[in-house]
């Protein structure tokens, strides 16, 4: 008897990547009936939670961790988008190894890494199984990709000195300092690493990405269109974490890697204080580095012990902080939460999109600029509080955009095309719908190798 289709997955490190890409799995498994080996590299034990998630896998979905990679050898300083990489880059050996007994034994018909690991494909074309990538992100970021080789040959200076906007084909003009961050200084190793891996897209056999056509139709014509050498791309989204938050206690902590600074925090706070809004504030502990808690993101000082003197007494009644973590999606979900200030992360924003609450940008670092200029400007679904000259959004700034997600005429706009995008997000995963359709197309090319 034939054996039934596999899958292996190779994420890179961080929950944002994880989830989605668990999500893609468990909707392969259950509808296409493709099992699938997650193949976790590291550099070091894993938290509590993510071994936690991964042993709340479903039946049909594995994982296995590689042996620990050192990264005894970089900077303090190096940028998360360099250590991605390069966890991927040293665990090759590891790989190969872990990949072998699962070509022998299983009808393996596709390895998926994400967007910074692309060397694994070398391990992919040695074994005879065709490479794909899993686009965590969105269909914006993906043209940017496909883009940025033929920006980096056009373009000398660095591209926020740009004078005029980036034409990513397909998406609205973006000024060069909203770019995703390892594109702000080319001589960094992060950029040239992202270089790297986008080339490497085109070895692909193909690029699932987390989005879907009513969502950004207008990227998604450009990359779906035929020729141009690309790999064939695939919407399946919205792939969003989906069951109970206390199946996995503790998890939603690890989905934002982001954090304010203490300036920022206090400016927050006053802000949330004055705009006499109703509020609930998952608080973590300051830090300047923006993404300084990507590969640890347990907080150990009390986060609360940050806010201004008095401030948990004048809001009691008026707003709830909690420390640390909260059930994002569950709090989305409910009926009386009328807006989300974010980071911007692209799992936040389906979420939000799909439970259809009106959004504050607070965009921190990878492409969440990015989205938000996309969350802004091209959906028309959220507010943009403006940054000071210090770098700081205001307390005044921040109670204005507060208000403004309950009171005036452009909130009412907002609120009637996020009701839109609610129902899409719902259409297209229906039995019908076009997500589900591109997902039956991709299960078909896997099976049957077409």
């Amino acid at each position: 008897m034939e054996k039934k289709p596999y899958i292996a997955i190779v994420p890179s490190p961080g929950m944002g990547h994880l989830i989605p890409m668990v999500e893609f799995a468990k909707r392969l498994k259950n509808y296409h009936n493709i099992s699938a080996t997650f193949i976790i590299s590291n550099d070091g034990p894993l938290s509590t939670s993510q071994n936690a998630f991964l042993d709340s896998l479903p039946n049909g979905l594995n994982y296995l961790i590689l042996p620990p990679v050192n990264f005894d050898d970089l900077p303090q300083d190096t940028q998360a988008e360099t250590r991605i990489s390069l966890m991927v880059t040293r665990s090759l050996d590891s790989l190969r190894e872990a990949l072998r007994p699962l070509v022998v034994e299983t009808n393996m018909v596709a390895l998926f890494v994400d967007l910074f690991g692309t060397d694994a494909f070398d391990v992919a074309i040695e074994f005879g199984v065709p490479p794909y990538v899993f686009f965590p992100s969105n269909a914006m970021s993906l043209s940017f990709a496909f883009y940025l080789p033929k920006l980096d040959q056009m373009v000398s200076c660095e591209y926020r000195d740009l004078p005029e906007p980036v034409q990513i084909p397909g998406c609205i003009p973006v000024h060069g300092q909203d770019l995703i961050d390892p594109v702000q200084d080319r001589k960094n190793d992060a950029y040239k690493w992202l270089l790297h891996n986008v080339k490497r897209y085109m070895m692909a056999e193909g690029i699932v990405v987390n989005t879907f056509k009513e969502l950004e139709s207008d990227a998604l014509k450009v990359l779906l269109e035929d020729g141009a050498g690309k790999p064939r791309v695939y919407p399946v989204g919205p792939l969003i974490q989906t069951g109970s938050s206390s199946d996995v206690d503790g998890l939603e902590c690890l989905r934002c890697g982001g954090t304010l600074s203490t300036n920022q925090l206090n400016e927050l706070a006053m802000g949330l204080e004055m705009s006499e809004q109703k509020f609930l504030w998952v608080v973590r502990s300051p830090n300047d580095q923006p993404n300084a808690t990507y590969f640890d993101s347990h907080g150990h000082k009390d986060p609360l012990g940050f806010l201004p003197k008095g401030f948990l007494e004048r809001t009691q009644g008026n707003g709830l902080v909690v420390p640390l973590w909260a059930p994002q999606a569950q709090i989305l979900s409910h009926s009386s939460t009328g807006g989300f200030l974010t980071h911007c992360g692209w799992n936040s924003i389906l979420e939000t999109l799909v439970h259809g609450v009106p959004v504050i940008t607070w965009p921190l670092y990878a492409e969440q600029k990015m989205n938000a200029l996309y969350l802004t400007k091209g959906l028309k679904v959220a507010l943009r509080p403006t940054i000071g000259e210090n770098g700081i959004v205001g307390h005044a700034e921040i109670a204005r955009v507060v208000r403004g997600l309950f009171e005036g005429e452009e909130v009412q706009s907002i609120r009637s095309r996020i009701r839109d995008l609610k129902n899409e997000a719902a259409n297209v995963l229906r039995e019908d719908g076009c997500s589900t359709k591109t997902l039956e197309q991709l299960a078909s090319k896997l099976k049957y190798k077409i």
